[in-house]
């Protein structure tokens, strides 16, 4: 008896292992024809072969509703975004860091400050290393005029990427300008400059007006520090 039902347990797990196994066939080929439509931009055809991807693939089924997300997004229709990174939040148990980021992104847009600060949380919540969300946390501390949580963020942001953000340079020297910490923030804007060959436009000119103030050894009234945005496409 114990024999008999040994090998019933083990016919279950051959048969699920070969439907798995043609899913995943056919989810590797939904997943690479959405992906080759998305380098050309061709973003509606890419969500109809997301949309192939079934809930049997496991995990790339999460995956497939963040990229129709992300599709969605770069179509402009920010709301379907939004609902599509949720499932995919969702589907994947809270944890995916990708997906909560890109929600953070699209939130922002739609002027939902508190709901994207929550959504840069949960993506760090999910990966304490993503340095996106702590870039775009940052932003937003900033703009809210809480600068030392802003900066540590910065920093995150450039630590776990590895530096290789320089706009995180540019954003972390104003902040820090506006702690009155010039020299730390002449630091910041030179390196923002240096990695950017002088292209981000906002560290030369903070970079300038720091040097300024520092060689007047005086406070310039009200300098206006200029932050270097986010871009809008969210990180795929």
């Amino acid at each position: 008896m114990i024999k008999s039902t040994f090998f019933a347990v083990c016919l279950v797990g051959l048969m699920a292992g070969t439907a798995w196994a043609q899913d995943l066939t056919a989810t590797q080929k939904a997943m690479q024809a959405g992906n080759e439509q998305y380098a050309r931009a061709e973003y509606t055809a890419a969500i109809s072969s997301y949309r192939r991807v079934t809930v049997s693939a496991g995990a790339a089924y999460g995956q497939s509703l963040y990229n129709i997300g992300v599709c969605y997004y770069e179509l402009w229709r920010t709301d379907e975004a939004i609902a599509h990174y949720r499932q995919a939040i969702a589907f994947r148990g809270g944890r995916y860091p990708q997906a909560s980021h890109a929600l953070g992104v699209a939130l922002e847009e739609k002027k939902q400050t508190a709901e994207a600060r929550a959504a840069y949380l949960q993506a760090l919540a999910a990966d304490a290393e993503f340095a996106p969300a702590h870039y775009h946390l940052g932003l937003l501390l900033a703009q809210a005029g809480e600068h030392r949580a802003a900066a540590e963020h910065f920093r995150s942001a450039i630590r776990f990427s590895h530096d290789t953000i320089p706009a995180g340079h540019n954003n972390l020297g104003v902040v820090l300008a506006w702690s009155g910490q010039m020299d730390e923030a002449n630091r910041e804007f030179g390196l923002a400059v240096r990695q950017t060959n002088g292209t981000l436009t906002e560290a030369s000119r903070n970079l300038e007006l720091s040097r300024t103030i520092i060689d007047a050894t005086a406070t310039v009234k009200s300098p206006e520090w200029q932050l270097a945005a986010a871009t809008r496409r969210a990180e795929r």
